[in-house]
């Protein structure tokens, strides 16, 4: 925010800056309209009669985490993704999720809650309007992504809190690092061990400094950390109410 600051008061006092200012703010928002475009003309949009029980569930978290009004939630082809994704467009929230991801709803229902709750407690938090708000420290380099990173720490907790399930959780992580076929086979403290190994390596940690999400290892620990100390993390299994302040 400091950083932010400075830069806007920096821009604000040349005019040049200004227009810069405007350019960019113009130019992000179009581009930002454009991929929404794209999401409402080919995705499908959940509802009552379109995947109505993942719609409930939907509507059943809102509920929990007291998010008002409920964001459309898109369906999109992903060409063998597995991710989602939160946003924001002129004060209505959305929810993306990615249709190999969203193959999870017939069999891993538990691991798909997380993944949409992960995306609801973005919206819970704000995330998008602060972004806004500290738009010039997001281009920062290392800043930005730092901020990034330490966002979705919150949401994976946040997430775990409100479903009630770290296991969940963790099968939920594990999935975005090997899919839906293969998670059951891994080793999840050997998964661990063995990135701890490597973590102390240059391009590893340049690697991790430049990306806006921590390796999937340690927001594994991190729920794993949250299941064995509830007291540190106020997370309680059969408390969905309890919010995280993170």
């Amino acid at each position: 925010m400091i950083f932010s600051i400075v830069v806007y008061v920096l821009l604000c006092i040349s005019l040049l800056g200004i227009f810069y200012l405007l350019i960019g703010l113009a130019v992000t928002c179009i581009l930002h309209g454009l991929m929404l475009g794209h999401i409402k003309n080919n995705g499908i949009k959940l509802t009552e009669r379109q995947f109505p029980h993942i719609h409930a569930k939907v509507l059943e978290l809102c509920q929990k985490m007291e998010i008002t009004p409920v964001p459309d939630v898109y369906v999109l082809q992903s060409d063998g993704m597995l991710n989602a994704f939160a946003t924001r467009f002129f004060g209505r929230n959305f929810v993306v999720l990615y249709s190999n991801l969203f193959e999870l709803s017939d069999t891993e229902q538990d691991e798909l809650a997380y993944v949409i709750a992960h995306e609801l407690a973005h919206i819970k938090r704000k995330h998008m309007t602060k972004q806004l708000l500290i738009l010039p420290a997001l281009w920062m380099p290392f800043l930005g992504k730092a901020y990034s990173r330490a966002c979705e720490f919150t949401c994976d907790r946040i997430a775990a809190a409100y479903t009630g399930n770290a296991q969940a959780a963790i099968h939920g992580l594990t999935i975005l690092a090997i899919g839906r076929a293969l998670y059951k086979e891994v080793n999840i403290a050997d998964y661990i061990y063995e990135a701890s190994k490597e973590a102390g390596g240059f391009f590893t940690t340049l690697s991790r400094l430049i990306s806006t999400h921590p390796p999937l290892p340690q927001r594994i620990y991190q729920i794993e950390q949250m299941q064995s100390e509830p007291e540190r993390y106020g997370y309680y299994t059969s408390q969905f109410e309890q919010d995280l302040s993170v």
